[in-house]
């Protein structure tokens, strides 16, 4: 089922008491060349625990697609929801490249610490100048994730992303990574949204330049013991959803 994207849609997906837990999908946004960057809900939108995957930034670096893939394919968890974009930037998947459309490196593109930066970092004319950092905005803003899980590669590792250490940690140890702490990069996703919602968790999993079956399936079982286990009772409190986007 595909919903069109806006405040009413996120909402009804996000705060509906009740219904089935049937995959949903919307609509968040459009890239710069009017792809459509879709999230699917995987679970109750009543569950106490909401856990958001991005399978892909970069274009060139499209492996978690394949772990997002199979998340939104499994059965619904009973503590918690998933919510899974497959890819926010539809077109450097098409295109091979690590920028959108506009040669912009989405994870520059974040108010949080951003500066101009050229090359294959360029961050755009400003904070949130592209349509496809808007739509995460848009997305993360209105359903609070408790957990998010921004999958990039080539580093084979889990990085100390700024938010909980024990989640971060926790993660490391079920898909059988090293957690490293890498570079803070400016205007970076993971950043702002600790920076934005402190209350929650954002980190990054690089996954290594080659990925085979087994550890998209170590991966994808790791998403789904995380929000188990952080959604179970007594674990992390769920964040309310607010009623009106920012």
């Amino acid at each position: 089922m595909v919903l069109a994207c806006g405040l009413g849609a996120l909402l009804a997906l996000a705060g509906a008491v009740g219904g089935a837990a049937a995959a949903e999908r919307t609509v968040v946004g459009h890239s710069v060349q009017g792809r459509p960057i879709v999230a699917v809900r995987n679970g109750e939108p009543s569950a106490p625990e909401r856990v958001l995957v991005i399978g892909c930034v970069h274009g060139n670096e499209a492996a978690g697609m394949r772990v997002a893939r199979r998340l939104i394919g499994a059965a619904p968890l009973l503590d918690a929801a998933l919510w899974i974009v497959p890819t926010l930037n539809p077109d450097g998947v098409a295109a091979d490249t690590r920028g959108n459309a506009h040669g912009v490196d989405l994870n520059r593109n974040f108010p949080f610490g951003w500066r101009p930066l050229d090359g294959l970092e360029y961050s755009g004319t400003g904070a949130l100048s592209e349509p496809e950092s808007r739509a995460a905005r848009r997305l993360i803003l209105g359903i609070r994730p408790d957990v998010t899980i921004w999958f990039h590669q080539p580093l084979d590792l889990v990085d100390r992303s700024g938010g909980d250490a024990a989640i971060e940690r926790r993660f490391a140890q079920l898909v059988g990574l090293p957690l490293v702490e890498l570079s803070r990069y400016p205007g970076s996703a993971s950043s702002w949204q600790n920076h934005a919602l402190p209350a929650s968790t954002a980190f990054v999993v690089e996954l290594p330049s080659a990925v085979g079956a087994g550890l998209v399936a170590r991966a994808t079982a790791a998403v789904r013991a995380l929000a188990g286990e952080y959604g179970s009772p007594g674990i992390g409190p769920a964040i309310p959803i607010l009623g009106t986007f920012p």
